[in-house]
């Protein structure tokens, strides 16, 4: 994925406002945007789609950064300002969700969304709003009595093969997905859209420190 400048299009929830229980989940592309549109309540959550990886909001401009499409339609739909301008009161999501591909590009993207909150709006940044959603990397499938394993990261994904393999089960079946738009809707909903059931952690000025000092330089 490279830069780019094309329009950034909010499908906006309908009760998002100050003080509101709104979510807003930011995702990768127009494809993972209908996506979870589908599946997603109407009533309280909105879905960004990006379109190509952010830019790299520590080395941009200020000027360049306020251009940025992606940016501003950003910042318009939390409804904060950013920088110099940002007023938490005026947030109209209670929550803003990264929801990205299981992959080194979903990563990168994380990691560049980080860097652009600790830049440009800190507060939101420190106030706990902004969580990543753990999306799992794989469908795991290991005999018609069990259920399927869905891991959330590399590391659970090699345990869980590495146990069948060594069990020999003869049902041991593996199921990548490519992209939000490869999961199938129930697991998707279920471990990333639904609030009660997802898997999520916080984003925290720490996480964005780690990922200038990995990313930031060298972009």
């Amino acid at each position: 994925m490279q830069y780019t400048n094309q329009p950034v299009k909010l499908e906006d929830c309908t009760n998002a406002g100050p003080g509101s229980r709104a979510e807003l989940f930011l995702v990768e592309g127009d494809s993972a945007a209908s996506f979870v549109t589908r599946l997603r309540n109407a009533e309280f959550q909105a879905v960004l789609p990006m379109q190509g990886k952010p830019l790299n909001a520590i080395r941009a401009t200020p000027q360049k950064v306020a251009a940025y499409p992606l940016f501003a339609a950003l910042a318009n739909a939390i409804g904060t300002g950013i920088g110099d301008g940002f007023h938490l009161a005026n947030v109209r999501y209670a929550k803003i969700l990264l929801l990205f591909d299981p992959d080194a590009d979903g990563i990168h993207c994380g990691a560049l969304m980080a860097m652009y909150f600790y830049r440009w709006m800190p507060e939101l940044l420190g106030s706990g709003r902004i969580e990543i959603v753990r999306a799992p990397v794989a469908e795991i499938l290991v005999g018609p009595d069990r259920p399927n394993q869905f891991p959330l990261s590399d590391d659970e994904f090699h345990a869980i093969c590495s146990r069948e393999r060594t069990a020999r089960n003869p049902h041991f079946r593996i199921r990548h997905h490519r992209g939000l738009a490869g999961i199938d809707g129930t697991v998707l909903h279920r471990m990333c859209v639904d609030p009660a059931t997802r898997v999520s952690a916080r984003l925290t000025p720490h996480d964005a420190e780690q990922a200038i000092a990995i990313f930031g330089p060298s972009l």
